[in-house]
């Protein structure tokens, strides 16, 4: 049966002090990227200078798995610094060269990728030499961009321009009419691309600049859920076509947006909107996570809402780690067959929830604050004899309050119930912060990581013995 991190039982304290779990590098590291926005303070400080220790540890023992991780972030959870971080590691390190081509070419999704890519390995490593498996990577991803591709993503006030990586990496044209191309993109003579910002900063942001731009059909569909409030504040007369695509299940599901990206679109037009958008948004997420395998049996959902998960997830958002907590936790409630909620801090609290609950207005009248008592939910279960299939704790595993009832730790909480209700109990843990500790460890844990509702697939695979994420993340083969 294959588990995360099964063996895995050396103690350790987390950042409170507290007993706790070590994780092996390659595990820590899979945590680490997928809770990540690099280079963003967190409650207990920014990780990013630990995470690139584990980087350089885990490209010694397993460069392939680094690479499969930097595609894995950026396709499937749809991440992006911490998958141009990766890259450029992995391009510095002797041990990581062999699979530089392959991650760049993984990790392309914009064209602004590689210039992201080459800016943080200058910034760290310096610019002589850049390794030759960087250049030829990038070379790779060159030669296929387009005209529109190389002037949308120019980056004239970037570090590293478009026109810098031609001048850098010196790709081989592979027409004259590509050189030509290139040539004037050295020299600022592309044609300038028309792109919905471009035509905001030319025309204003305006009811008649909106109606050209939705009726053209050139504006992405993550730019519909960023530009939500100025769309509606411009009122203008075609709103019906953005509403349209933003609830569309085939422009949804294409999308891959992070189910937070929803309630950051709530969040910010919910003093102007009326109930019409927020059904549409409420629409789009439903969609974005329907046909998750259903999870039979009893499971009681913990969602840490404690003060260590009211920090920011980067200085850009207004979406809290808690926030992200509970959209979890009422995913997750959708898809069991019988489900006890519950949010814990200092106190435990009991919600109703029934799996036709709207999440996003649900998330908004969740109280948080103060302790981290992950020893609640288990005194919970015992005290009310629950007799539960799993539980499912989404948190930062950053436990303070361990021993207000006990001296026991979760770990030893969690073996007493199993010794007294059901010894069959899975915990599964879903790392929502990375800091790099857990709290459980041995048969029937299962420790998960990510903000994306994928996360919750690996609960089923798991019980089954079928699979894991960071056995996902080794197995699979995103690009060829």
């Amino acid at each position: 049966m294959s588990k995360f991190n099964l063996k895995q039982s050396i103690k350790t304290v987390n950042n409170c002090g507290q007993p706790a779990y070590k994780m092996a590098d390659k595990e820590k590291l899979v945590s680490q990227v997928l809770t990540s926005f690099f280079n963003e303070s967190k409650f207990y400080g920014d990780n990013s200078e630990d995470m690139q220790k584990t980087i350089v540890s885990v490209i010694k023992s397993d460069p392939e798995l680094v690479s499969k991780l930097a595609i894995f972030a950026r396709r499937v959870f749809n991440m992006r610094s911490v998958a141009h971080v990766l890259t450029a590691y992995l391009a510095h390190e002797n041990e990581g060269k062999p699979f530089v081509r392959k991650t760049v070419r993984g990790v392309t999704v914009r064209g602004d990728d590689v210039t992201e890519i080459m800016a943080f390995y200058i910034d760290t490593f310096g610019k002589r030499p850049v390794p030759n498996s960087l250049k030829k990577g990038i070379n790779d991803v060159l030669v296929n961009f387009d005209e529109y591709t190389l002037a949308k993503y120019k980056g004239d006030n970037k570090s590293v321009k478009m026109r810098d990586l031609i001048c850098m990496c010196r790709p081989s044209p592979k027409t004259p009419e590509q050189s030509d191309m290139w040539k004037r993109c050295i020299e600022g003579n592309l044609k300038t691309p028309v792109t919905w910002e471009t035509e905001l900063s030319k025309n204003g942001n305006n009811k008649e600049t909106w109606e050209k731009l939705i009726d053209s059909g050139k504006v992405g569909y993550m730019a519909y859920l960023r530009n939500l409030r100025n769309i509606l504040q411009a009122e203008p007369s075609n709103l019906q076509t953005v509403l349209d695509v933003i609830q569309d299940p085939v422009r949804v599901k294409k999308s891959k947006q992070l189910p937070f990206r929803y309630l950051s679109a709530y969040k910010a037009v919910s003093d102007i909107a009326g109930s019409k958008v927020f059904d549409v948004l409420e629409n789009a997420l439903e969609v974005s996570v329907e046909n998750m395998p259903k999870l039979s049996g009893t499971t009681v959902i913990a969602v840490d809402v404690s003060g260590s998960m009211s920090g920011r997830i980067s200085r850009q958002s207004d979406i809290m780690y808690y926030e992200i907590a509970v959209l979890l936790g009422l995913v997750a409630n959708k898809i069991c067959d019988n489900s006890i909620f519950y949010t814990f801090d200092t106190e435990i609290r009991k919600f109703d929830f029934s799996s036709k609950t709207p999440i996003l207005e649900t998330i908004r009248n969740i109280p948080y604050g103060g302790g981290t008592n992950m020893y609640l939910p288990f005194k919970e279960m015992m005290d009310k004899k629950i007799k539960a299939d799993r539980i499912i704790i989404l948190s930062d595993n950053e436990c303070n309050r361990i021993n207000w009832y006990s001296k026991k730790t979760v770990q030893q909480m969690a073996y007493e119930y199993r010794k007294q209700t059901n010894q069959n109990l899975w915990v599964h843990a879903i790392d929502l912060v990375g800091y790099g500790t857990q709290q459980f460890h041995g048969n029937r844990t299962n420790i998960i990581a990510g903000w994306s509702e994928k996360v919750l697939d690996f609960i089923q695979l798991s019980e089954q013995g079928t699979s894991s994420l960071i056995k996902t993340i080794e197995d699979c083969d995103y690009i060829e």
